[in-house]
């Protein structure tokens, strides 16, 4: 699966992996060493998230569930906490200043 910035046009990341299970949400990156370049996590349901047992930062968008991104984390480093994001559906995870680069507040985007 491809993450499209509908908005924009532009491909935000060429792979994506879903964790939609239990335990697959509450593993999400923890223990991994980093992410290849445009590879990403989508965690559905998800209006939270933390980094505790990760070893790299990740942006982390927060999108509803008709698709609007309603936040977005640059950089989120290891050990913390985000808020809650009222509305939001699902998570994309991906490496640090790669999707807060081409994504914003408001954009919509596509799974394909």
């Amino acid at each position: 699966m491809k993450v499209i910035n509908v908005t924009t046009g532009e491909e935000i990341l060429k792979e994506l992996n879903i964790a939609d299970t239990f335990v697959r949400r509450f593993m999400g990156l923890m223990g991994k060493k980093g992410l290849c370049p445009g590879f990403g996590l989508k965690i559905e349901p998800c209006s939270s998230i933390h980094t505790f047992n990760m070893r790299f930062a990740i942006d982390v968008l927060f999108v509803s569930e008709d698709h609007k991104v309603l936040e977005v984390l640059c950089a989120m480093t290891p050990g913390k906490v985000s808020s809650v994001v009222k509305g939001s559906r699902y998570v994309i995870e991906g490496n640090a200043n790669e999707l807060s680069d081409k994504v914003k507040i408001g954009d919509e985007i596509q799974i394909l």
